[in-house]
């Protein structure tokens, strides 16, 4: 074997392992609860996507986001390289590439939607959507559904919590990588004889391209860097959760289908909220209202004020904001700060309503001169 062949299949195993060992975030949907707590969150979490992906990208957040990966991984030279080649090469056409690669931006953006980080992911918001894009643009084409798989390391309690939801829906909040080879997926669950705290996971995942209406996937074999039978969902995918079973050498499956989002009981609800939001593009107040309907205060304030630095001063919108502001505050029972916002809306608002006034009056005095002159005749 040629040494250029070794180093790519090191670092292919590489990333594979990782997508097996880095933890899986899933929100589960119980029918028989409210749109509080966890079914809030499922709820809220496609709402937040649909929002990001039709806000407008600018260049002041991509600097940011490239400032942030700089300071992330300062002294690392090998991905202080791959940030430069990002920064002065990245186009929205190889999206999926840059995400297939072993580099910071698989590992930074997983991340950030892993852990919810709202900066990082409002951040990643173009590159997001380049990916919506593609996969859209690669939307696997077939008259039958496609199987797919997928090893996973869980720990007990994370497998109890799907074993509890049988039956129910699960959204997988982050990219999620399988694959068409049922031997390369199970190669990587690792030898079951080896102990180890966490249980090993099997994916076996029913995919019908039809279902795939809001959230798409692609097999991406031709664009992946390193897996020739990749196929990649949408982050914020939702599964039907049908059935769990251990197999003889201590492996659990779990088997899963894909559903189109209009299958659960709050899909009215799901429509209803994104309506809200119009059809289309959003801004940084619609961004700012979904956080603080999801009762992130402090988030919500952060972009209000983010929003403001973006405003003109003769903006109308100002006023909304200040407003927002205002009663954010109160409802943090932050009422000195409540009060001061609400004097900015107030005297925003007075200043409107005068200049309108001494409009009035300009017309007024017009009127009144053109009469006077007409009198004369």
């Amino acid at each position: 074997m040629e040494v250029h062949e070794l180093v790519v299949r090191i670092k292919r195993d590489h990333k594979n392992l990782t997508k097996v060992t880095e933890p899986l975030s899933i929100t589960m949907f119980d029918t028989g609860k409210s749109t509080t707590g966890v079914n809030g969150q499922f709820v809220f979490s496609q709402v937040l996507i649909d929002c990001l992906l039709r806000m407008e990208a600018n260049q002041r957040d991509i600097d940011e986001l490239i400032s942030r990966c700089k300071t992330e991984y300062h002294g690392n030279n090998t991905e202080l390289n791959k940030i430069r080649e990002f920064q002065e090469n990245y186009s929205s056409d190889n999206a999926l590439s840059w995400y297939t690669r072993e580099s910071f931006c698989y590992r930074t953006l997983n991340k950030a939607l892993r852990c919810q980080n709202i900066d990082m992911i409002y951040l990643y918001r173009s590159f997001i959507t380049d990916m919506y894009r593609q996969l859209q643009q690669y939307q696997y084409q077939s008259d039958n559904p496609l199987r797919v798989y997928r090893s996973q390391l869980m720990t007990k309690d994370e497998l109890e919590d799907l074993k509890r939801s049988i039956g129910h829906f699960i959204s997988v909040n982050s990219f999620l990588s399988t694959s068409k080879e049922y031997s390369t997926a199970l190669f990587l669950a690792g030898d079951t004889n080896e102990q180890t705290y966490m249980e090993r996971v099997f994916f076996v995942i029913d995919a019908d391209p039809k279902m795939a209406i809001s959230q798409p996937f692609a097999d991406i074999s031709t664009l992946s860097e390193f897996d020739e039978s990749e196929v990649l969902f949408m982050v914020g995918s939702i599964f039907r959760l049908n059935g769990i079973s251990c197999e003889a050498d201590k492996r659990w499956i779990i088997q899963m289908i894909l559903c189109s989002g209009d299958e659960h009981d709050f899909k009215d609800v799901l429509a209803h909220m994104k309506k809200q939001n119009g059809s289309g593009p959003t801004n940084l107040r619609t961004f700012g209202k979904i956080l603080w309907q999801m009762g992130k205060l402090d988030l919500a304030e952060k972009y209000f004020k983010r929003l403001l630095t973006k405003l003109s001063l003769n903006d109308p919108v100002i006023s909304n904001v200040y407003e927002d502001l205002a009663q954010i505050n109160s409802q943090k029972g932050d009422f000195d700060n409540s009060i001061q916002w609400r004097k900015k809306f107030l005297a925003l608002k007075n200043q409107h309503q005068s200049t309108g006034t001494a409009h009035i009056d300009n017309i007024s005095n017009s009127i009144g001169k053109f009469v006077e002159k007409f009198d004369r005749y």
